[in-house]
C-alpha cells in the first residue's frame, strides 16, 4: 500500500465548532497518529488500541503519567491512503464540552502532536494528490455555505466538475501552443506549416468556454456573499408591505401615512436557493423633518451599494416628477420594476407605468412585475425574475461548475483577456511568439485555479482562510 506523496510532522485540532455540545472531535493526521493515540487510549475491551482501519473503538483517554482518565470517547483509525488527508488519520469522539475537547488536545501535543495551523487537514489533502485547488476551495465553501444553493453549489465542485472544465480548456491551450512551436522550432525541417484557421477555431473555441464560465461569476458571488437586494420607491407604495409579503410574517411596521419607515430594516432570506438580504428603505422624497431626512439619505446609499434594486411604484397613483427622479438613479442591469397593489388596477396599468419609466431613461430594458402584497398575486414571478436576473438569462444551474471566489474568477478574467489577445493575433496570421506568451499566460492563469501551477506563498494566503481543524 502507498503511503502519502507529501510526509510532513503529526498534527492535531479540535474539528468541531466551539461551545458546548453533544459530540467534540478531536483530529490528527499525520505518520505517528496511531502510535500516539495507542498510548493514551485506552479500549474498554483489551489492553491496546485495534490498529485495524476504519474501525470504531469505545474506551476512555487515560494520561499515561498520572493514570487519570480525562474522557470517555469513541475512536476512528484511518489508515493512510484512504482517508480525507492520505495520511494516518485518528478521531476522538469526546463529550461535546470545551473542558473535555481541551483536556484531550493537551494530552496530544504533550505525547508529540503539533497544532495544526488553519486548513492545514485540507492543505495536506491537496498536497497528496487526493482533492486539487478548485475543490479543496470547495471544502471552505461547504463550510461557510449560507443556502441550500451554495450548499449544492459547494458539493458539486467539490466533485471536480469545474477542474474538468478547466482542465479541458487548458488542454485546448496547450495543444494549440504545441502546435505553434513546432513550427517555430523545426522550420528548417519537413514540418507541415501552420495551420492558422485550425488555431483561430482552437482559440475561439478556449474563449467561448472560458466566457461561459465568466458568466457564472455574479452567481457564484452571490452564493458566496448573498445578494443585497434594496427595496426603494416614494413613500407610502408599499415597500413594506411587500417586504413583509415576501418574508411570509410582519417584519416591517405598515401604515397610511408617508414617512413610516424612517431607517433600513434588514432580514434574511432564500430565494431559488440564493441568499438574498433584503433592505427596505425609507421613501424617497424631498422634505420631511430631520430624521425623515436622514432616512432617505440612507435609502440612497442602500440603493447605490446594493447588488439588486425592487423599484416600486404604486399601480393606483399617478405618476410624478419624484418617480422620474428615482428612476433617474436606476441601472437597468440590476434592477426589477415593481408595480405594487395590483388589486387595485388593472393590467394595463403595469404597461404604462413600463412606459413611463422607458420614457424617462430611454430604455425598455426594464424588468418589471406587478404585485399584489395584499393577496400575494405575482410574488412567485417576482421571485423567479429575481433569480433570473441574479443568475442570468442562462438560470440557475446548480449541477453546470460556477466560479466561486474572487481568486477564481480574477484567474479567468486573466485567462480569457490572454486568449482573446492571442486569438486576435491569430486571425490576423501573424505574430507567432507573441501568441505563444498571450498562450503560456492562459495556461499559467487556469494552472493556478486548480494548483497545477503554484507558488507557496498564494497555499499560505488561500488556506488561512479556513477553519481551524479542517
Amino acid at each position: 500500500m502507498e503511503g502519502p506523496a507529501w510526509v510532513g510532522d503529526t498534527i492535531v485540532a479540535v474539528s468541531t465548532a466551539p461551545g458546548r455540545g453533544a459530540i467534540g472531535i478531536v483530529r490528527m493526521s499525520g505518520p505517528e497518529s496511531v502510535s500516539i493515540a495507542a498510548v493514551c487510549i485506552k479500549p474498554a475491551r483489551g489492553k491496546m488500541l485495534p490498529q485495524e482501519s476504519h474501525r470504531l473503538t469505545y474506551g476512555r483517554v487515560v494520561d499515561p503519567w498520572s493514570g487519570d482518565a480525562l474522557d470517555e470517547v469513541l475512536v476512528a483509525v484511518m489508515r493512510a491512503p484512504r482517508t480525507y488527508t492520505r495520511e494516518d488519520i485518528v478521531e476522538v469522539h469526546c463529550h461535546g464540552g470545551p473542558a473535555a475537547q481541551r483536556a484531550v488536545l493537551r494530552l496530544l501535543v504533550h505525547l508529540g502532536a503539533r497544532i495544526a495551523e488553519p486548513g492545514e487537514f485540507t492543505r495536506r489533502a491537496f498536497l497528496n494528490g487526493r482533492i486539487d485547488l478548485t475543490q479543496a476551495e470547495s471544502v471552505a465553501g461547504i463550510v461557510a455555505a449560507r443556502s441550500s444553493g451554495a450548499l449544492r453549489a459547494s458539493l458539486r465542485l467539490l466533485e471536480g466538475g469545474l477542474s474538468q472544465r478547466l482542465r479541458s480548456v487548458r488542454r485546448e491551450l496547450v495543444s494549440q501552443l504545441a502546435a505553434i512551436e513546432a513550427t517555430m522550432d523545426f522550420a528548417d525541417e519537413d514540418v507541415d506549416e501552420l495551420d492558422w484557421a485550425a488555431l483561430a477555431e482552437g482559440l475561439g473555441a478556449a474563449q467561448s468556454a472560458l466566457e461561459k464560465l465568466l458568466r457564472t461569476s455574479f452567481l457564484g458571488k452571490a452564493l458566496e456573499q448573498g445578494v443585497r437586494t434594496a427595496i426603494v420607491g416614494r413613500p407610502n407604495v408599499g415597500k413594506s408591505s411587500l417586504l413583509n409579503a415576501l418574508l411570509m410574517r410582519e417584519r416591517a411596521i405598515v401604515s397610511d401615512l408617508p414617512g413610516t419607515t424612517r431607517d433600513t430594516v434588514e432580514e434574511q432570506m432564500e430565494i431559488g436557493g440564493i441568499p438574498i438580504h433584503l433592505v427596505d428603505t425609507a421613501g424617497v422624497r424631498s422634505g420631511g423633518d430631520h430624521v425623515e431626512r436622514l432616512g432617505v439619505e440612507r435609502s440612497l446609499r442602500a440603493m447605490e451599494q446594493a447588488d439588486l434594486v425592487l423599484a416600486v411604484f404604486d399601480l393606483s397613483m399617478e405618476w410624478s416628477s419624484a418617480d422620474a427622479k428615482l428612476v433617474k438613479r436606476l441601472s437597468p442591469g440590476r434592477t426589477i420594476i415593481v408595480g405594487s397593489k395590483k388589486d387595485l388596477r388593472a393590467e394595463e396599468e403595469t404597461q404604462a407605468l413600463l412606459s413611463q419609466v422607458a420614457r424617462v431613461s430611454r430604455t425598455e430594458a426594464w424588468p418589471i412585475c406587478a404585485v399584489s402584497s395584499l393577496t400575494g398575486e405575482g410574488l412567485d414571478k417576482l421571485q423567479d425574475l429575481i433569480t433570473k436576473v441574479v443568475s442570468g438569462d442562462e438560470g440557475v444551474h446548480l449541477e453546470d461548475p460556477i466560479l466561486a471566489t474572487e481568486r477564481q474568477r480574477g484567474l479567468v478574467e486573466e485567462a480569457l483577456a490572454s486568449t482573446i489577445a492571442a486569438g486576435e493575433r491569430a486571425s490576423g496570421r501573424r505574430d507567432e511568439e507573441l501568441i505563444c506568451e498571450d498562450i503560456r499566460s492562459a495556461v499559467q492563469a487556469l494552472g493556478m485555479m486548480t494548483g497545477d501551477d503554484l507558488t507557496t506563498d498564494l497555499l499560505d494566503e488561500i488556506f488561512s482562510r479556513f477553519c481551524l481543524g479542517k
